[in-house]
């Protein structure tokens, strides 16, 4: 069996979609990042490829070892809406924007992606982990994960609330009949 720790990235303060932009992690709460180093277990850590992510991993690594960034751990890919606000797109493309949120699967924003291939990416990079780790990702990332490991819909796992800084922990028995459960959401240390 391997366990998944999640672990969300520092704030970003941005108020509009942030994907792929590589903005900077708020990792000025040391208190907050000893804590959480501190809880998690001495085992390797990866985070996906964005500084946010990269940054936060080496805040809280501590002794643990370091696995190479992996792209496919990169939030979701938000296209011509990335860097704006739910109003802009809903000015912008209002019944797109109700069908991408409403009914994720395979509607994508223009230029994006869908929830589908983004989910598959990253259960593609999870499946490539051997044994426990800690995955410093984002928001959308632990949604993904969230949703096989709750077993929901697209839609119920976008309805949860992930913080940052906070600790989801997943276990993924090996074997595809094996079904994966949560242990932990959104925990602040």
């Amino acid at each position: 069996m391997s366990t998944l720790w999640l672990i969300r990235h520092g704030p970003t303060h941005a108020k509009s979609f942030v994907g792929w932009t590589d903005l900077p992690a708020d990792l000025s709460d040391r208190a907050a990042i000893a804590r959480l180093e501190s809880a998690l277990p001495r085992v390797p850590l990866i985070s996906s490829d964005l500084s946010r992510a990269i940054n936060t991993g080496s805040a809280i690594q501590g002794p643990r070892p370091r696995l190479p960034h992996d792209p496919r751990l990169r939030e979701t890919h938000f296209g011509d809406w990335e860097n704006l606000s739910w109003a802009e797109i809903q000015q912008r493309d209002t019944d797109l924007a109700r069908r991408v949120f409403e009914t994720p699967g395979d509607i994508a924003p223009p230029g994006g992606e869908s929830w589908n291939r983004f989910s598959a990416r990253v259960h593609a990079g999870v499946a490539a982990l051997q044994g426990e780790t800690i995955v410093v990702a984002h928001m959308g990332v632990i949604l993904a994960l969230l949703q096989k490991a709750l077993g929901c819909t697209a839609y119920e796992a976008l309805g949860h609330q992930i913080d940052p800084l906070s600790c989801t922990v997943i276990d993924c028995p090996e074997g595809l009949e094996k079904a994966w459960s949560c242990t932990l959401i959104n925990h602040k240390y």
